[in-house]
This record gives structure tokens, C-alpha cells and sequence, in this order.
């Protein structure tokens, strides 16, 4: 499937006494990795907002292999894995400057529409999109 890169420099406030990434903060990576990933595709989480369209996480897994450290500069693969016709779902890989595999996760999203809070089908456009990919 599709996938985009991205990079993510380890900060000190992203890091606990022993200078590894806090588990939690793998979350913001993912999103970050996500968000670039639609970026790239010329898809916009601004636009869709704006638009009246949410894009929650309904599903989001990890698993982490080794840790990231301060100061590394990360490498985040992130791949669309499915696509249904409310739910797109990705994987991601993230890797050190070595190229050593860290952590891998999940997540499955699900277009909603802001005023009912329902699941909906996304625009047109970003079905064209998806086809493509």
C-alpha cells in the first residue's frame, strides 16, 4: 500500500529521566505521521473541519521494540493499510538513524459528521483520492 515518511526529532520534554521517548508521546507521533501522510495526498484535516467532517481515532494499537532516545532523528513510515467507506486505517513503522525498527502501530479512523456526530461517508474528492492510492 501507499506509505509517506516523515521525520521527527526527539525533544527533551518528549523524554523521561532515562532519556527515552515517554510511551505516550508515540500517539502524537503516529498523528503527526498521519496527518502528513494525508497532507501529501493533498488532503486536509483543516479543510475536512472546516467542512463539518471529524476524523476521530477509534482504534489505536503499539508495539515497541526498542527506544527512542533524546535527540535521535526518527524516521516515521506511515502506510494505508485499508480503506472502507467511512474508516481509513493505517500502519506505521518507526526506525533510528541505524534504520533499526523501534515501534510498530495501528489505527483505524472513522469520518464523522460534526453536527450529528455520525458516521459518514467522506466527500467525493478524497474518495477519488483514496482510489488512487
Amino acid at each position: 500500500m501507499e506509505y509517506h515518511q516523515t521525520q521527527i526529532r526527539v525533544r527533551y520534554s518528549e523524554t523521561d529521566q532515562m532519556r527515552v521517548v515517554y510511551h505516550g508521546n508515540y500517539a502524537q507521533y503516529f498523528e503527526i505521521g498521519r496527518v502528513e501522510w494525508l497532507r501529501n495526498k493533498g488532503i486536509s484535516y483543516k479543510w475536512m473541519e472546516e467542512n463539518g467532517i471529524m476524523l476521530p481515532v477509534v482504534s489505536l494499537t503499539m508495539n515497541y521494540k526498542k527506544p527512542a532516545r533524546y535527540d535521535e532523528l526518527l524516521t516515521l513510515k506511515t502506510i494505508l493499510k485499508n480503506r472502507t467507506t467511512v474508516k481509513i486505517e493505517f500502519d506505521y513503522e518507526l526506525y533510528n538513524e541505524n534504520e533499526e525498527l523501534l515501534t510498530t502501530g495501528n489505527s483505524i479512523l472513522v469520518f464523522v459528521d460534526m453536527k450529528t456526530g455520525k458516521p459518514i461517508s467522506p466527500p467525493q474528492y478524497i474518495i477519488d483520492i483514496l482510489k488512487r492510492v
